[in-house]
């Protein structure tokens, strides 16, 4: 299976796009990334993921094709189902919480959304104290998993998200902060996370809209990302999305 050419079609803040980079890093898979117009998707596009946003598939479907490579889904049947039901709460909860406040039109609906996101962080400050998962440096244990990187990348955009709509999320989540700490600070999350710029320095009345308004300002990522700085290989395109 290493001689498969595997091809990322993704928008660059995109946390489903982010999730499947940091698993393709942590494997060392060479993969060849072509940046997409979320607003005039590529035929290609279209043709591979019409249904969307199915990234713990992509996820999945990596970790069971190439198992010797940095594991990322648990060995215990209890421990994966309830890794997969916490991957659920975030397509199902942190994502909404996050795209309401995205598209929050007044103060109403920023609080609220705010306070949606305050909830689902509350929910998973229980979980790492109480929980499945209570006393663990991640929750894959001592490494990343699949859950990390799930909620990882959820979590971190929302930050992000919070400064440029200037809502105050709160730092009462000891356990959640220094979980989402622990995830941001290591080396291959740091080299897929869109490069450090002043999110808050954007305009709101931006023609582009809010992902005009996060667009890095540096020139975008190369389109051939070799992890491992192996030499190309002749390989059979499988493509991602």
């Amino acid at each position: 299976m290493d001689g498969v050419e595997l091809k990322l079609y993704g928008m660059w803040a995109s946390p489903y796009v982010l999730r499947v980079r940091l698993a393709l890093k942590l494997k060392g898979l060479d993969y060849e990334y072509v940046e997409e117009n979320l607003a005039n998707k590529s035929a290609a596009l279209l043709r591979l993921n019409p249904v969307h946003r199915k990234s713990a598939v992509i996820l999945e479907y990596i970790d069971e094709t190439w198992p010797r490579r940095f594991p990322l889904m648990p060995a215990d049947p209890r421990e994966r189902a309830a890794v997969r039901f916490w991957c659920h709460f975030g397509s199902d909860k942190m994502i909404p919480s996050l795209t309401a406040l995205i598209h929050s039109a007044d103060e109403a609906q920023r609080a609220a959304a705010v306070g949606e996101v305050r909830e689902n962080r509350k929910l998973l400050e229980d979980e790492l104290r109480e929980g499945f998962f209570r006393g663990r440096r991640f929750f894959g244990g001592e490494k990343l998993g699949i859950l990390d990187i799930i909620l990882g990348f959820d979590a971190h955009l929302a930050r992000c998200v919070a400064e440029v709509a200037e809502a105050d999320l709160g730092e009462d989540f000891p356990s959640f902060t220094r979980w989402l700490r622990e995830f941001e600070a290591q080396p291959e999350v740091q080299e897929v996370l869109p490069l450090p710029i002043s999110w808050s320095t954007y305009s709101a009345a931006t023609a582009g809209g809010f992902w005009h308004k996060l667009r890095k300002t540096t020139t975008s990522v190369n389109s051939r990302v070799s992890p491992c700085n192996n030499e190309r290989r002749e390989r059979r395109p499988r493509e991602c999305v």
